[in-house]
């Protein structure tokens, strides 16, 4: 049997790649292999373009296909990255942003886009609420300990390249995310080539890490040899 492609895990902001431990404990138990990359946004340094960065280089470094997961602001650099990719094979944005080129996550919004600036955003008020509501309370609160500023610029850059024209997409909606509006996420999944959803908040990776395994281990399977 084809082993199926690895996972590139790609975090949102505040987070870093372990957020993903549970998921890819999940992952391991399906038969999947997994990688994490650290953004450097997420400690406030930099923008896209630093985060494009960190994702290609951790995807030349890998053998063999790959399907990159996203979540949430992870998706704009993921997005930028699989453009010039050629063992990229799928990118599923989970509660992400799949932004085309010309737009930025403050754009998306309507929001107003200022000036670059060095400023970094603080960790939001209630990280537990808004990103755990359904996570185990012990799990939510030792990952809210762990969440460090991000850098504005980040969310003011604008998307260059959008690879997911050229590579096949997939969008996780969570039906109970207080992070990104569903109806936010609704529009940005009409982008992708297909659509699942989950009955979670914005962090099913911490909230539902089989359920979630299960669903990018039918997802990485399916895709052709």
């Amino acid at each position: 049997m084809t082993a199926p492609p690895t996972l590139l895990l790609v975090h949102g902001a505040w987070h870093g790649g372990w957020c993903w431990d549970r998921l890819r404990a999940a992952m391991e138990a399906e038969g999947v292999d997994t990688r994490t990359v650290d953004l450097p946004s997420a400690g406030g340094l930099g923008g896209i373009a630093e985060d494009t960065r960190v994702v290609r280089e951790a995807l030349a470094a890998m053998a063999g296909p790959v399907v990159v997961v996203a979540h949430s602001y992870g998706g704009i650099p993921a997005g930028q990255a699989v453009a010039d990719a050629p063992d990229v094979v799928r990118v599923v944005y989970l509660a992400a942003f799949q932004l085309d080129v010309g737009e930025s996550l403050l754009g998306f919004y309507g929001a107003p886009v200022p000036p670059a600036s060095h400023e970094v955003e603080a960790v939001p008020g209630d990280p537990v609420d808004l990103f755990y509501a359904d996570v185990p309370r012990t799990v939510a609160e030792e990952a809210a300990a762990r969440l460090v500023p991000q850098s504005a610029k980040a969310f003011s850059d604008v998307v260059e390249r959008a690879g997911w024209h050229h590579v096949p997409s997939t969008y996780i909606v969570c039906e109970h995310d207080r992070a990104i509006p569903v109806q936010s996420q609704e529009t940005l999944a009409a982008r992708a080539d297909e659509v699942h959803r989950m009955a979670t908040s914005h962090s099913p990776f911490l909230s539902a890490p089989a359920e979630l395994a299960a669903l990018l281990s039918k997802i990485a399977r399916e895709i052709p040899a």
